[in-house]
């Protein structure tokens, strides 16, 4: 350290030598000497003052300092603890339980209005009655198609819930053969006129099944089309349905004694099928579902 002081001294004393072009041959010693003894601004005692930071700062970067060493250990057991918490998640992530992102609301068909109708723990004539008096006291315009979801637990009723709300007997053995995406909804025409929209894997798939449907569906679903249970209508629900055209669409149709439609469902395409009692209903909902169609 004391070398390096004389060292610095030197410098200083030269580079002032320097500037006044002294021609003066002097020694080592002498030129230590006289720095020293000319020393009136306290420059030897700065030197030393910035020696003794710079040991200091040694000291305190040296890995065998006592902070330093307790740096290097906190940071050793950290790495540590991270190693062993990535290699949790490696084995064991299939433990972990993952919440899916609920698929995003998309229609089956472009509805001119929306309403969402929450049936939390009412009966089945309770959602009936409440579907039916939207219906009947919608204000989409005319021409306009308003679509109905039903929510429970603030999330949007599938299907296969709706069939279960309803206590129907449609019978859904195979869980992948039927989308759980519908529409309910109505048409507002000349009558406000209600229908059911949903999709198949295939029309060979739904077939069998709406078939053995047939001498059950308006019992599940008279409500929604108006049609009471009294000594007049007994024979509607034993009556069969008959082959029929709707919309060039092949369809099962219901009838009454007096040739009118009861109840009607539609193969509107491969995949849809519309149940409704109104044939300008389902020309609507064909003609909609067919432009949802064109890309």
């Amino acid at each position: 350290m004391f070398v390096r002081i004389v060292k610095r001294i030197l410098e200083f004393k030269m580079e002032k030598d320097n500037k006044l072009k002294s021609k003066n041959v002097q020694t080592y010693t002498e030129d230590m000497v006289k720095a020293i003894e000319s020393d009136k601004g306290g420059l030897i005692k700065k030197i030393i003052h910035e020696e003794e930071e710079h040991e200091a700062e040694k000291k305190n970067l040296s890995p065998r300092s006592k902070r330093n060493k307790l740096f290097m250990s906190i940071s050793i057991i950290l790495v540590f603890f991270a190693l062993v918490v990535l290699v949790f998640l490696e084995f064991f992530r299939e433990n972990i339980n993952i919440v899916s992102v609920a698929p995003q609301f998309v229609p089956i068909i472009f509805n001119d209005q929306t309403v969402f109708k929450a049936v939390d723990e009412l009966s089945k004539d309770e959602i009936t009655q409440t579907i039916l008096n939207e219906v009947n006291s919608t204000e989409v315009k005319i021409g306009g198609v308003e679509g109905i979801y039903l929510t429970e637990n603030k999330k949007v009723v599938g299907f296969r819930k709706f069939i279960a709300l309803l206590k129907s007997n449609l019978v859904l053995d195979q869980a992948d053969f039927v989308s759980d995406a519908f529409l309910i909804g109505t048409v507002n025409k000349e009558t406000k006129d209600f229908f059911i929209l949903f999709q198949a894997r295939s029309f060979t798939d739904v077939f069998p099944i709406m078939r053995v449907w047939e001498s059950k569906m308006l019992s599940d679903l008279h409500g929604f089309f108006g049609v009471g249970i009294s000594s007049e209508t007994n024979y509607l629900f034993t009556e069969d349905f008959e082959n029929g055209i709707v919309e060039n669409k092949n369809a099962r149709i219901l009838y009454d004694h007096d040739g009118e439609i009861v109840l009607m469902y539609i193969f509107a395409d491969d995949n849809s099928i519309i149940v409704a009692n109104s044939e300008p209903a389902a020309r609507e909902v064909i003609l909609r579902l067919a432009s949802s169609h064109i890309k």
